[in-house]
C-alpha cells in the first residue's frame, strides 16, 4: 500500500497538502458491543503514515458509505472532504485501503461524488489512490497470507 501511495503522490506536481484513508464504515453499534474494525483500520491508516514519514496534521482516517438513519463511525468522509476544504485544504488525495479493488464504492462515491463535493467546497486538486487491484505486490501479499493461514491444513 505504501509504495501504491508513494508512485501515485511522485506523479503530481505537487504533494497533497492531506491524505486521506477512507474506509467502509459500519453502524457505531458494533463497536460498541466490542467489535475491533475500528481499531483495526485506525492502526492501518497509522502504520501506512509512519512508513511513508508523513505527520498526523496532514494524514486523516475517516469513513464512508453509511446509509440509513443509525449513526455509522466516524469522522464521515463526506464530512470531513468538505471541512478540510472550508479550512483552506486546496489539494488532497484519497484512498480506501479497505477494499482490495475498485468497486461502486471507490469508483463512484469516492473518485466522483466526493471529488465533486470537496471541489465545490473550495479545494483545487483531488487526487484518488486506486485500491491495490491486480498489482504484483498485492498478489505476493495474497498469496503470502493464503499460505501462512492454510499452514497445516494441507498436506
Amino acid at each position: 500500500m505504501a509504495n501504491t501511495i508513494t508512485t501515485a503522490i511522485e506523479k503530481l506536481d505537487k504533494n497533497p497538502q492531506v491524505i486521506l484513508t477512507s474506509f467502509h464504515g459500519i453502524p457505531k453499534r458494533y463497536t460498541d458491543k466490542g467489535d475491533p474494525y475500528y481499531h483495526h483500520c485506525i492502526e492501518t491508516s497509522d502504520l501506512v503514515r509512519k512508513k511513508l514519514k508523513w505527520t498526523k496534521d496532514k494524514w486523516e482516517a475517516t469513513f464512508q458509505s453509511r446509509f440509513g438513519p443509525e449513526e455509522w463511525l466516524q469522522p464521515y468522509t463526506s464530512e470531513t472532504l468538505s471541512s478540510l476544504a472550508q479550512k483552506g485544504v486546496k489539494r488532497i488525495a484519497v484512498l480506501s485501503p479497505a477494499f482490495v479493488s475498485e468497486c461502486i464504492e471507490t469508483l463512484e462515491e469516492i473518485e466522483i461524488k466526493e471529488k465533486e463535493d470537496f471541489l465545490n467546497a473550495g479545494g483545487e486538486e483531488f487526487t484518488y489512490i486506486p485500491c491495490l487491484n491486480e498489482s504484483p505486490a498485492h498478489i505476493d501479499l495474497l498469496s503470502d497470507l493464503i499460505k501462512r493461514e492454510m499452514s497445516g491444513w494441507i498436506n
